[in-house]
């Protein structure tokens, strides 16, 4: 089991950066897929980013590409989103999440139901 911890989450203006934290524990990213979701106001939780266990490579959803970055400090058992040039679109909670992932395990996990932990969010507003 893991435990997950957002926090990072403000008010800003449009044209600023975030960096949002997920701070893990209970296991270690090794053994997680982990994913970024967002949800805005009267909308599904939708997905933002996913990254395999200790994969380099990383899945953006299109509308962040170039924007958002994804990274993680295993040694901290945390995961960071990188959020530059915020789009008043880009208002929502924001959630990490992780799945227990075997060895080999190829896929990128982009749907809500396909994660069973996540964090309490974090609140990201965009003001213009």
């Amino acid at each position: 089991q893991v435990q997950l911890v957002e926090s990072g989450g403000g008010l800003v203006q449009a044209g600023d950066s975030l960096r949002l934290s997920c701070a893990a524990s209970g296991r270690t990213f090794s053994s997680y897929s982990m994913g970024w979701f967002r949800q805005a106001p009267g909308k599904e939780r939708e997905f933002v980013a996913a990254l395999r266990p200790m994969g380099a490579r990383i899945y953006y959803v299109d509308s962040v590409k170039g924007r958002f970055t994804v990274s993680r400090d295993s040694a901290k058992n945390t995961l960071y989103l990188q959020m530059n040039s915020l789009k008043l679109e880009d208002t929502a909670v924001y959630y990490c999440a992780a799945r227990p992932t075997f060895a080999g395990d190829s896929r990128y996990y982009t749907e809500v139901r396909e994660y069973d932990f996540w964090g309490q969010g974090t609140q990201v507003t965009v003001s213009s």
